[in-house]
């Protein structure tokens, strides 16, 4: 089984900061992309960036030059740095992993953490 695990959310001001964190656990032999999406409440659930094992990354233009995602490799761990918050950006945020996992025969999946809230508001 493979688990992530979020943390970081919460209620900020406009123009604040917060870091989320998400840790993957498990049977993993690779992780191939780690992200981070978002759904607000009433909408569809959107890219927010993601970022390759070899640091490769992509972002929402929603977000650039105020996102950075980044990785840890070793930890399984991917971060999310979200400076100058607005309100639009409130939402449950939600960790993703692509990669081969399995305890002996590796095969390729897509997992799903359990959604940590940003709130963003005065």
């Amino acid at each position: 089984q493979v688990q992530l695990v979020e943390s970081g959310g919460g209620l900020v001001q406009p123009g604040g900061s917060l870091r989320l964190s998400c840790a993957a656990s498990g049977s993993i032999f690779s992780i191939y992309a780690m992200g981070w999406y978002r759904q607000a409440a009433g909408k569809q659930r959107e890219l927010v960036a993601t970022i390759t094992s070899g640091g490769t990354t992509n972002y929402a233009d929603s977000v650039k030059g105020r996102f950075t995602i980044s990785r840890d490799n070793a930890k399984n761990t991917v971060y999310l740095q979200m400076n100058s918050l607005k309100p639009e950006d409130a939402a449950v945020y939600y960790c993703d992993a692509r990669g081969l996992f399995g305890t002996i025969v590796a095969k390729e999946g897509d997992y799903w953490g359990q959604g940590t809230q940003v709130t963003v508001s005065s």
